[in-house]
């Protein structure tokens, strides 16, 4: 069991450290509001993150502050319940259609791999520290 776990969890660094790395290469992360950010910077991710339902923005709104900042492709990491999921696709529909690619890679990454287990960004933190504790490495 434990051995399974163990793979689990270096699974989700790797995921984890390749989103930071294109991260820190310029490319934004799309996440749903503060907290998310904030269990990003506890996990080592400290590039550009662009909000999307903060401060009560439409979609329009974020592909603007999406276009504002310049990158050619954004990588997205919204919520894994079922309203984070919709809300993924209607933002990825807006923003290909203003010609930035939407990078859906690491949130089906992370999806599949914590499943039923993290609903949201901000439960990614908590939920390693659990990992680690059942492991036995605290």
């Amino acid at each position: 069991m434990s051995t399974r776990l163990k793979e689990k969890e270096e699974q989700i660094l790797q995921v984890l450290e390749q989103l930071a790395e294109e991260n820190r290469s310029g490319k934004p992360i799309i996440v749903e509001g503060q907290k998310d950010a904030e269990t990003l910077r506890e996990l080592g991710i400290n590039g550009q993150i662009i909000f999307a339902k903060t401060g009560g923005k439409s979609l329009l709104d974020v592909v603007s502050e999406i276009e504002v900042a310049g990158a050619s492709e954004i990588l997205m990491l919204l919520d894994f319940d079922r309203r984070g999921k919709e809300l993924t696709e209607r933002l990825k529909r807006h923003i290909e259609k203003a010609g930035v690619r939407a990078n859906m890679y690491y949130w089906l990454k992370l999806s599949s791999l914590v499943g039923k287990e993290v609903k949201d960004v901000e439960g990614l933190a908590k939920y390693m520290k659990t990992l680690k504790s059942k492991i036995g490495d605290s």
